[in-house]
Parts: C-alpha cells; sequence; structure tokens
C-alpha cells in the first residue's frame, strides 16, 4: 500500500556535492509524540545503531526517551517501530566510585538535555559523567569524560542488558544467556573483550537469536567479572577477577576500572562469530582512531550516499531540515547484515529489520535480491523481518508490492525475476502454517497469506479470520503485483489469472452499508456469505482480532488503486467520488498517521480535480509534519512517515506497483534529483510561495502538459524536466485524460 522510493537511493554510489548536507539532519525528528524514530547514530542502512537506552515504565522503541533514567549505551537499536522494542544490546553503562554490585540499579538522570547531531550523539548524565557516541557499519565508538573528583572510573558491560516491554503482550524481549571473556596480557594487562548473548521475542516475536560482540579500552583498566544467580534478578553469584563467565540462565558481564578520567572504547559487533567482531571493529573503527575522524566519516557517507541525491538553491532553512531529515530516516532501516547472516551461505545480498511491508518506503536492487534470497532459503518472502526471522505479518503478503513496484519502474541488474515471481507466487498460492500468534490464532502472522483458504475458495475472505476486510484489499493489490510481473515477464496465462484476482475487492464490497450519507463500502462476509452489519465510521478497536486493521471502513473502502475507475463507478459516479472522498477529511475520518490513508489525499486526480488533491496533502502536511522531536503524526514505521511527507514535498505521489505518479504541487523553486547513471530529474516552479501552490500551467521535458499523472517513463526511467507555473488560486490546466485504472481498463 505504501509507494516506494522510486527514483533509487542506491546506497554505495558516491556522488559529489557542493556543501554539507548533513547541517540540515536533525536525527530527532519524530523522537518523541509516539514517532519513536532513532536519533541516535548509525550509517545508511547500518547494522551498529549506537543509541542511549532510557528507562521511564513505557516502552522505548527506539531506546531513546526524552525523559526517565539512562539504563545504558547500546550498539543495536531499530527506528520508528512499534509493537514492542526490538534490541538494545551490546551495552556500556558508565559508573564513578565503586561498583559493589554491578547487577543493582545502576540507572541515573540527565543533568542537561542531549546533544543530538548527525554522526554525533552527546549525553550528560547527572552524576558529571558525559558520554559521546558515534558509530562505523559494524562497530561504534564511546567517549567517557568522568568529573575531575572522580575515585575511580568504571564502565559495566552487562551482557543481559535489553530493551523491556511494558505493555503486556507478550511481546517483552528476553536475555536467555551468553558469556564473556576478558582477553589479557602475560603481565595481566586488558587487551579486550569478547563474548556472546543470545536473546528471543520482540515485536517479532522473534525465536532465539545470538550477537557476538568484541571491544577495547584505550586507557588501562583492571576488571572483575560478574555472574547472577538468574535471568532477570540482582543477585551475585560470582564477582571475581576470572576472565571467563558463562551461564545458560543467569546474567553476566564485567566491570572495567580506570585511573583515567577520559576512557575511548571501541566495539564491533557480528551474528556469526566474536573473532568477526572483532575483525569488524579492527576494519572499520583502528586503534587510535579519534571520535572527531568516527563523527566526519559518518557525514561523509549520508553526504556522499543520501542526501547529495536530492539538492536545492531554496534556502527557507525549515523546509530543508524537513526535506533532509526525512530522507535520513527512511534509510535507517532495514539494515543491510550482508556477511552476517548465521543462517545460510550466499553469495547474495542480506537485509535484516523490516518492519513490515506494510510500512517500509524503500526498494533497491540489492534489497530486492535479499527479499528473493530469503525466499530461497526460508520458504516466504517476509512481510515483516527482524533477528532473521519472518514475523508481524499484519495484512497481505506486501512484499509482492515492494517486488512489482521495483519491476515496473525498472529495477534489473542482478534481480533473477524468474525466480522473484516464483517467490510471488509462493505467497499467493501456499497456506503458511498458523504459527498461533495470541493476537490471531485464525491464521499465520508470520508470513505469507493467511487467510488464502477464502480467498482461494470464494473470491472474498470471511470472518472465520480476523482483519478480513483489510486483509481482502491487501490482497487484490497483492495480485494485482502478481499481474505486473506475470506481464512483463510474458506469462500471459498468470498476467490474466492475477488480474482476474485482483479484482476480487469488488465481492468485499457491501452496496447497503451506509455512512454520512453515502452508500457502499468495503464489508465483513460471515462464513455462510452473507454480509453482517458493519458502521463505516468504527472499527472496534481496530486491531489483530478485528475485521479492519488500523483503519476505519470508510477508510480502507477508497484503497482499490490499482481499480479506482471501478470504485469511482461504485460510489456512484465523479461527483459523488468527490464529495465522499472530502467527506473524509471534513468529517476527521483521515488518520495522518497510518498508511491505510497514505494515498488518499491525492485520490482527486482521478475525478479531474487536482486541485484538491494539491489543496488537501498541503494542509495535511503543513498541520502534522515539521522538523521537531514532536514533528510526526503518529509512529514513523520505519520511514513510512517521512516516505509521504518528502513525496508530498517533490510535488509528486506513487502509485505503488504502477509506473504512475500523482502530480502534486512541489515545496521549491529548483529540486534535483539524482537518478544515477547521469541521469536526472528536475523540477522547477515559478510564482510560487507559501500562499500561492496551485498548479497553474506544466511543461514536461520542455512540452505542455495537460495530464495530472506522469510516467515512470516520462520522467524518471531516462530522467527528465518538469517546469511549473504556481498560483493562489486553481486553473484548468489538467484537461487531458486522467490517471491509468489497469484492473479496470483490461480485460
Amino acid at each position: 500500500m505504501l509507494a516506494a522510493l522510486a527514483f533509487g537511493l542506491s546506497v554505495g554510489a558516491i556522488v559529489g556535492h557542493a556543501r554539507d548536507l548533513s547541517e540540515y539532519v536533525l536525527p530527532d525528528t519524530g523522537a518523541t509524540n509516539g514517532g519513536n524514530t532513532f536519533p541516535g547514530v548509525s550509517l545508511p542502512m547500518g547494522m551498529v545503531k549506537l543509541g542511549p537506552d532510557l528507562h521511564t515504565g513505557s516502552d522505548s522503541y527506539s531506546g531513546y526517551q526524552p525523559n526517565g533514567v539512562f539504563m545504558g549505551f547500546s550498539m543495536l537499536h531499530m527506528s520508528g517501530t512499534g509493537g514492542a522494542p526490538k534490541y538494545g544490546v551490546v551495552a556500556q553503562m558508565p559508573v564513578a566510585g565503586a561498583v559493589e554490585n554491578p547487577l543493582s540499579d545502576q540507572t541515573v538522570t540527565r543533568s542537561a538535555p542531549d546533544e543530538i547531531k548527525l554522526g554525533y550523539y552527546k549525553s550528560y548524565l547527572a552524576n558529571g559523567i558525559s558520554v559521546e557516541l558515534s558509530a562505523a557499519k559494524k562497530a561504534g565508538m564511546y567517549r567517557y569524560t568522568f568529573p575531575e573528583n572522580t575515585t575511580v572510573a568504571n564502565v559495566i558491560v552487562d551482557v543481559s542488558h535489553v530493551l523491556p516491554s511494558f505493555r503486556g503482550q507478550g511481546l517483552g524481549q528476553n536475555y536467555l544467556d551468553g558469556n564473556f571473556t576478558v582477553e589479557t596480557s602475560e603481565a595481566g594487562e586488558v587487551i579486550r573483550y569478547t563474548g556472546a548473548g543470545s536473546y528471543d521475542n520482540g515485536w517479532n516475536r522473534a525465536p532465539r537469536w545470538t550477537v557476538y560482540f568484541c571491544g577495547y579500552f584505550d586507557a588501562p583498566a583492571s576488571y572483575k567479572t560478574f555472574l547472577g544467580t538468574s535471568s532477570t534478578g540482582e543477585e551475585l553469584a560470582e564477582y571475581s577477577n576470572a576472565t571467563f563467565v558463562g551461564s545458560d540462565e543467569a546474567r553476566l558481564g564485567a566491570v572495567f576500572s580506570f585511573d583515567a578520567k577520559e576512557v575511548t572504547s571501541r566495539v564491533g559487533v557480528s551474528f556469526i562469530s566474536p573473532e568477526q567482531a572483532c575483525q569488524n571493529v579492527d576494519d572499520e573503527i583502528p586503534e587510535e582512531t579519534p571520535l572527531e575522524t568516527v563523527v566526519d566519516d559518518v557525514k561523509t557517507a549520508w553526504n556522499d550516499q543520501v542526501l547529495s541525491k536530492i539538492t536545492t538553491t531554496d534556502t527557507n532553512v525549515t523546509n530543508l531540515q524537513l526535506l533532509y531529515s526525512s530522507l535520513y530516516h527512511m534509510l535507517l532501516v532495514p539494515t543491510n547484515k550482508t556477511g552476517e547472516n548465521p543462517l545460510w551461505t550466499s553469495s547474495e545480498p542480506y537485509y535484516d529489520d523490516i518492519f513490515t511491508f506494510w510500512d517500509i518506503p524503500v526498494a533497491y536492487e540489492e534489497f530486492i535480491r535479499s527479499l528473493v534470497d530469503i525466499w530461497k532459503h526460508d520458504g516466504f518472502l517476509p512481510d515483516a523481518r527482524s533477528s532473521f526471522f519472518n514475523g508481524a505479518s499484519q495484512g497481505g503478503s506486501n512484499g509482492d508490492n515492494v517486488l512489482a513496484d521495483a519491476y515496473v519502474k525498472g529495477v534489473r541488474s542482478a534481480v533473477d525475476w524468474e525466480l522473484a515471481f516464483e517467490a510471488m507466487v509462493t505467497d499467493a498460492e501456499v497456506v503458511p502454517e498458523n504459527n498461533n500468534d495470541p493476537r490471531d490464532r485464525s491464521s499465520s502472522t508470520k508470513e505469507g497469506r493467511g487467510a488464502l483458504p477464502d480467498w482461494l475458495e470464494y473470491g472474498y475472505i470471511t470472518t472465520k479470520y480476523r482483519r478480513s476486510v483489510s486483509r481482502a484489499i491487501e490482497y487484490a493489490g497483492n495480485d494485482f503485483g502478481l499481474y505486473q510481473v506475470a506481464r512483463g515477464l510474458g506469462k500471459e496465462e498468470e498476467a490474466r489469472k492475477y488480474l482476474n484476482r485482483s479484482r476480487n475487492w469488488r465481492n468485499q464490497w457491501n452496496p447497503g452499508m451506509e455512512a454520512l450519507g453515502f452508500t457502499g463500502f468495503l464489508g465483513p462476509i460471515d462464513e455462510e456469505g452473507n454480509f453482517i452489519d458493519q458502521d463505516p465510521l468504527s472499527c472496534g478497536g481496530c486491531y489483530w482480532g478485528d475485521h479492519y486493521y488500523q483503519g476505519l471502513p470508510f477508510e480502507y473502502s477508497f484503497n482499490a488503486h490499482h481499480d479506482i475507475k471501478t470504485l469511482v463507478e461504485y460510489c456512484g459516479g465523479p461527483e459523488n467520488f468527490t464529495s465522499r472522498l472530502q467527506a473524509l477529511f471534513d468529517n476527521g475520518l483521515f488518520n495522518p498517521g497510518n498508511q491505510p490513508s497514505f494515498n488518499s489525499p491525492y485520490l482527486f486526480n482521478y475525478v479531474g480535480r487536482q486541485d484538491l488533491s494539491v489543496e488537501t496533502s498541503r494542509a495535511i502536511a503543513k498541520r502534522h509534519y515539521r522538523p521537531t522531536p514532536d514533528g510526526l503524526p503518529g509512529n514513523s514505521d520505519a520511514g513510512a512517515m517521512e516516505s509521504w511527507i518528502l513525496w508530498a514535498m517533490i510535488g509528486l505521489y506513487p502509485v505503488t506497483g504502477q509506473t504512475t505518479f500523482l502530480i502534486g504541487s512541489p515545496w521549491f523553486s529548483d529540486l534535483a534529483i539524482d537518478l544515477g547513471g547521469g541521469k536526472k530529474l528536475e523540477i522547477t516552479t515559478t510564482g510560487g510561495s507559501e500562499e500561492a501552490y496551485q498548479v497553474q500551467s506544466l511543461r514536461v521535458n520542455g512540452r505542455d502538459w495537460d495530464k495530472n499523472w506522469v510516467a515512470w517513463e516520462d520522467v524518471f526511467a531516462n530522467g527528465g524536466t518538469m517546469d511549473f507555473v504556481l498560483g493562489p488560486e486553481p486553473a484548468d490546466w489538467a484537461t487531458g485524460p486522467l490517471p491509468p485504472s489497469p484492473a479496470s481498463e483490461r480485460a
């Protein structure tokens, strides 16, 4: 349902830039007010996300909270997730003075607000200690400054440290077991420490997974290892100079003590072995590397690989901050764990930490190959995945949409599309085993399409399955994705099959449902095949056990984006469709903080009212988005919200799985989007201002343009130009053909 980032931010490409665009990135944008973004330090899709873990008594999804107490500073996090926290492991915690029991409460409050910049994070602890952080791909750096009156400076490494959950849904992570080794010289000097911790659960209900670590300090240290009596308690069983501790049930770790008042630590992580963790840190942050060098390297990576892909000469700082902060948060996850997959050996890339394709905004060639490789070895494409395990499939098999979107928007290179189509067919034809998730025991929430038996037998989904209505409209979109790839591969029989199946959403349309003077909505069907009563303005709890997931029937009933012409007819024609769509916004039914309504502000284009798409999307953007910690309308959902506002600012909106881009109104006087291979899309506007943003006229590639949409081939495939004239009032400029509705128009 969410458009992929079609201009293909191919992480790894090097593009020169004229200025430091990282100064416009505010990493704590969306970190509060439920946005749950990660404000710490990470490279683009970096495996290490080094940042603070704070305790408030509520879930710290990214580790961060604006208040509460510090529990530690850990190497692995996610950004913009919900459900329950994941990771918060491989942690250190500085403590001044004697440490009698490292398992006791060592938390401490802030003495001042955290200092947060791209590539750099600094916390001021109430005990006078400051903590500075930066990171590489698979390694991180800590720099501690202790007060001058500190008698002994300590760093606690607690292997049992993990982000907890307080929601009571059974999703809280667990520390399972671990080991810890202090490697010393013949003279007894600490060389480094290594070890491993194993954990389970989190938002995707993952089974056991293990992370290995390797840490160095730059100052002479003494040490004591410790071992508890349980996996959660504070009672000590051992606290000694033993160089090794290990347990399959108890907390463990070590306390390192220093005479120095400034201590730097370099830590590497790996999912393969402690030796690989050491190699990672040795390669990425060699001995004697200054923290400032690591910070500069992070800024350079973001500038070269991501931020310089979109440039403008505009100087409105707020708009620039929103643009580049959004671009930044879109590419924190998924995580590139290539070379770190413990489950199988493959020459293909490996990406992990996919917080559901219901949410993810980015797709490109390496990532697509990783998805296909996961199917090849695990049996299903992921709809969500973390710590090497599929899980938390909320609706359809939306990996199909990501693949289809990549295919129609030209991703080829090393992708084996025949194999990719086989993976999509698995989703479309094979019923996944029920994983008996307590949130929904009716079918699998791990992967695939759990309600597939109904879809195949009836062409709709009954209330035998939870989330039946929202899954039905998503399954239709998934099947349309299969049609697109099959058609492109010349598989005509399969294309006809899945095109027809993509129209099955029509069977879920209940013409008897009524609200606000409008009739006909997507509705629930009982196991006897009868529509049941449903208020279009209510979705009950709107959660796992309901008919609709995180959206109202009124919202979901606009979501047949591949068959929009039919939808307009079902709604009573263009005029009634316009009135109904306007009612979504006028009556407070549109939810800017969740995905079911993402496309809706732009659907006016399909009935010739591009001016209303501009007016509506601009109002939503200005009201709900800003480059501040509370600047998102809801959970970032792994960059989904940032994807929406980025496209709004560009002035285009991509329709997932299609080559169509609906035209909005750009926010900038000029914008250049680097498409790779020397190609660019250059967008200009004249006459625009905060009050003048309605399109008066448009030229595309130097020619007058009368359509309220462009296709991929028009401006992205080989680059292009779009020159807008803007003004304060709507103009009747888009008199050409309406956007395509492929499932309505093709036999």
